[in-house]
């Protein structure tokens, strides 16, 4: 029975969507138990003198009564409830919150631009891989959040009165997609966004990334047309160019872009062009969690991992009872091939780092069965919540462990948008031989390999003797010798001379 003093809840209500999170602690992780989200658009029941319509509030109340079932079953302590820009707007927003309050039982927090900053950064910190020096921007419907910070700690806190709501209000009311609409559109936000831009670029950042529905549409976008995850300004100018030929928002179609976040995609669009432009990013990618994960973290004073991605595989290996050890031997060796190859095969540290989980996670198919284990262990990997991985990561480490034995499916690696195609190829070859070479699950019969690469071509180097004082390993590499030159990968296996 699940016990409610380990629920926690978080309520974000929003300019454009109303959200509500639902977790359940766990040895000092978090667990999923319910999303619940629905468009509202409270922002756009704002007239000029900021006051909120009844219509809009109703929309909003709506939602509420929904949510408030759903915390009858949580202590009252382990809520928060937060509202942002557009109640931080409103001029009767204590209308709202009246019977916002009445409905939910709980009391209702209007939070100021920079604390909302710092929630998502929170939850960005708690939920999202890569390098600790990052940027993070969140559009939402009525603000938008950029926060530079390290590890745990935000450095700069900015909230910009500009978002797909108001923007969409603003610039896109005709329901017009032209050239000028966009232009004016962009125009507004970089002049908004200038004041801010010297202070961010003077502290920097290694990794970019994106925390709000406009990116995970893009990322969306993204995936279903075949392209790598990475969002670049290319990438947003071709998108824009696509939504003015549509000409009218009635007509947005954009393979990948769903139904229910067209209509704001054009305004998201525009904010993100500008902060592009302003701030000369050159790529983002999609952040694990915001706002909502910054408020339960907070609650749970959990510290920031320093490697979150390590901590979602140490859990995996921990729930289901991997062999540890054997994990850590296949990823050494993995990663002692990979870095005698790295230059030859240009396999950079991104490579390396996701070949080192899925080394760590390799075995979790048996868990299910020892019959068909990579496909079980793909089919994990892709359905779990995996807190530091992007969706485009977690298909990647799905891909190499459903080929990590047997005849290679070589149209699965070109499927994912982690990597470019051939690095995925080279990260499975490697993976593949590591796994063989541990396959004793002992460290005093591995071999002092010797790896040498030339185009595609790889040489696996044993000392003298080894392939006849190991027959079964002997006869596994000859199969994967095989297994590989059917997909192309010539593989060549040698002895050292006496």
């Amino acid at each position: 029975m699940l016990s409610s003093s380990s629920l926690y809840a978080a309520i974000d209500l929003g300019s454009n969507s109303f959200h509500m999170l639902v977790v359940r602690e766990i040895a000092g992780s978090i667990q999923t138990i319910t999303r619940i989200k629905r468009k509202v658009r409270l922002a756009a029941g704002l007239d000029r003198h900021n006051r909120l319509s009844q219509e809009a509030m109703q929309r909003g109340w709506q939602c509420l009564q929904l949510f408030s079932e759903r915390l009858q079953d949580i202590p009252p302590g382990q809520v928060r409830i937060v509202a942002t820009a557009t109640l931080r707007l409103a001029t009767n927003a204590d209308e709202f919150l009246q019977q916002a309050q009445q409905i939910l039982g709980q009391p209702v927090q209007i939070i100021s631009g920079e604390e909302e900053a710092r929630l998502i950064y929170q939850g960005v910190a708690h939920t999202t891989g890569g390098p600790e020096q990052r940027l993070v921007v969140d559009i939402g419907g009525g603000s938008t959040e950029l926060v530079a910070g390290d590890g745990a700690q935000a450095a700069h806190l900015i909230s910009l009165p500009m978002g797909c709501v108001t923007w969409l209000e603003r610039y896109f009311s005709n329901r017009s997609l032209t050239g000028e609409n966009f232009a004016q559109a962009e125009q507004a936000a970089r002049d908004i966004i200038r004041p801010v831009s010297s202070r961010l670029r003077e502290h920097g950042w290694q990794i970019c990334v994106g925390a709000s529905g406009t990116v995970q549409a893009l990322q969306e976008i993204m995936v279903t047309q075949g392209m790598d995850e990475y969002i670049t300004l290319d990438k947003l100018l071709r998108l824009k160019k696509k939504a003015i030929q549509c000409g009218k928002l009635e007509e947005l179609e954009i393979e990948g872009l769903t139904l229910e976040r067209a209509l704001v995609f054009p305004s998201g669009l525009s904010i993100l062009l500008a902060v592009f432009q302003e701030l000369n990013i050159d790529s983002m990618t999609l952040a694990g969690g915001a706002l909502r994960e910054g408020l339960v973290y907070g609650m749970l004073h959990l510290p920031v991992d320093r490697d979150v991605r390590h901590r979602t595989l140490r859990n995996l290996q921990r729930r289901y009872l991997l062999d540890s050890e054997q994990a850590q031997r296949v990823s050494q060796l993995a990663d002692n091939f990979l870095q005698q190859v790295a230059r030859d095969w240009q396999l950079d540290n991104r490579c390396r780092e996701l070949l080192q989980s899925a080394s760590l996670v390799h075995e979790i198919g048996l868990s299910i069965d020892y019959r068909h284990s990579p496909q079980h262990a793909a089919y994990l990997i892709r359905n779990s919540d995996l807190p530091g991985f992007t969706p485009a990561q977690k298909k990647l480490l799905a891909t190499l462990l459903q080929n990590q034995s047997n005849p290679v499916d070589i149209n699965l690696l070109s499927q994912q948008n982690a990597l470019p195609q051939q690095q995925a190829q080279r990260l499975c070859r490697l993976l593949r031989l590591a796994i063989i070479f541990a396959s004793r699950r002992r460290d005093d019969t591995l071999p002092a390999v010797r790896l040498r690469a030339q185009d595609e071509q790889l040489q696996v180097i044993l000392p003298a003797g080894w392939l006849t004082q190991h027959p079964l390993r002997a006869q596994a590499l000859e199969q994967e010798s095989s297994w590989q030159s059917y997909v192309h990968w010539p593989l060549m296996l040698e002895e050292q001379a006496h």
